[in-house]
């Protein structure tokens, strides 16, 4: 069996382990290839060559091959070994998944790697914090759901033509696995809370969140909210009857005691901290708190403007920022400069924006298109085109042919870059995306007939 890098939580760090001089030269080409997909990376002149990123990914592929026969003869063969090797390894692999997510390589294997990477990171800050509900889980679920699915297609197709599965299946699978297991146990926390208290257990989350995010603010400006929230919270206590939450239809006592007076009474403390303190974050904490922020702010401005700016692999720089951070943590908590753990306010400040970080890389990645970058430009210019048609549609009224004769020019110069039914690169290359984008091409030839339709009615 082949180990790769194991990925524990934060709160569970594991020892490195020293790299034996059987493992050095496949380091050293591990180093060489991430060094050149970094190289690739900055070149923005130029869009990325299918058969560059390809042809480095195979290359790794035989590394990794390499690393399997020895990590057998030394018997470390277990999720529980890692070196420098298994990081650097673990580096290439989300490098290539940005890369081929850029190429519009969406649904192959290597593409699922540096969202699984993301979706566990997720999972570990939700467990930390204890701060999530079913809906928070379901958008996770379902795409986890998704690369199951795709992940056994492939090795049920490999198994047919070879019974060793490909080295990336392995780690990808293993990678899977270990999200689902991350899933299962956050299910298992909410599924053990009785429906009667579904209710409160959801409002108590909101509130612990604004709290949260009150806390980002001076005393002043949190005061009339946090006074609202404190109102709220001692009307949910007074629904307890000898300290118990009770079914108001049973009248028993409702599973999920545990956890729904342990997240109102964090929610007292939270809020007594805040009125009482008002600012959370420590001075010499400051630093880490402004490099959240702004990594945040960043984020944000990139989910607005991602389709027209963003290269998957832009988001390379803020994972191994975050990581970085995330690295930090001992015990799920962050520590200030004497080694103490920080104020618990600061605790779920800093946690909050590590967990948004997170959480807007993973919708960056969720939200790209299955087509290359070289195709981005035609894919955006339809996509702008559909929208203004259909709004002409809803709201512009009766259209002559001279009206809409802009809208059929631009779908016409579009259509006209086609090259035997295909849109091509600059090197005359067939970009990966043609479904997507001559899907959008003919719905907006079919709204442009609408149009005119509707104009020879009138």
């Amino acid at each position: 069996m082949f180990s790769t890098m194991p990925i524990q939580p934060a709160s569970c760090p594991i020892v490195e382990q020293t790299v034996s001089s059987a493992e050095q030269p496949i380091l050293n080409m591990l180093i060489g290839i991430r060094n050149r997909l970094a190289a690739l990376k900055k070149d923005r002149g130029n869009y990325y060559r299918p058969d560059d990123i390809v042809g480095l990914y195979n290359e790794l592929l035989v590394q990794v091959k390499h690393l399997q026969v020895v990590r057998a003869d030394e018997h470390h063969d277990n999720d529980t070994f890692k070196n420098r090797l298994d990081s650097v390894l673990d580096e290439c692999f989300q490098l290539f998944s940005l890369f081929y997510l850029a190429l519009g390589k969406n649904k192959e294997i290597p593409a699922t790697y540096v969202q699984l990477v993301t979706i566990k990171q997720n999972f570990e800050l939700m467990n930390d914090t204890g701060i999530y509900i079913d809906d928070d889980l379901n958008p996770f679920q379902i795409r986890l759901a998704e690369i199951r699915q795709l992940v056994d297609a492939e090795k049920n197709k490999e198994y047919e033509d070879n019974d060793t599965p490909r080295p990336e299946i392995l780690l990808v699978s293993r990678r899977l696995r270990q999200c689902e297991k991350e899933l299962a146990l956050l299910e298992e926390t909410t599924r053990v809370i009785d429906d009667a208290l579904t209710p409160v257990y959801s409002e108590l989350i909101h509130i612990r969140r604004r709290l949260t995010v009150l806390s980002f603010l001076s005393h002043d400006s949190a005061m009339p909210e946090a006074k609202d929230l404190q109102k709220r919270l001692i009307e949910i206590d007074d629904l307890r009857v000898d300290d118990r939450f009770v079914d108001s239809e049973s009248g028993k006592v409702a599973a999920g005691q545990t956890q729904v007076v342990g997240l109102l009474e964090e929610c007292f403390d939270r809020l007594h901290d805040l009125m009482a303190e008002g600012s959370t974050v420590p001075k010499d904490m400051m630093p880490l708190y402004d490099r959240l922020m702004e990594i945040r702010l960043q984020l944000e401005k990139l989910l607005l403007t991602s389709r027209w700016t963003l290269r998957e692999t832009d988001l390379w720089s803020y994972q191994v920022q975050l990581q970085d951070i995330d690295a930090m943590r001992r015990n799920g908590q962050f520590k200030d400069t004497s080694g103490d753990p920080a104020p618990q306010q600061a605790q779920a400040a800093l946690n909050f924006l590590l967990h948004k970080c997170y959480n807007l890389v993973y919708k960056l990645l969720s939200s790209s298109e299955p087509v290359a970058e070289s195709l981005m430009p035609v894919h955006n210019q339809l996509r702008t085109l559909r929208r203004c048609l259909l709004e002409v549609k809803k709201y512009g009224g009766p259209m002559s042919v001279r009206d809409l004769y802009p809208y059929q020019m631009k779908l016409s110069s579009i259509d006209n870059l086609r090259s035997d039914g295909k849109f091509l690169d600059d090197e005359g290359h067939i970009p990966e995306g043609q479904g997507v984008v001559m899907s959008l091409l003919n719905e907006c030839y079919d709204l442009m007939y609408e149009l005119m339709a509707a104009e020879v009615d009138e």
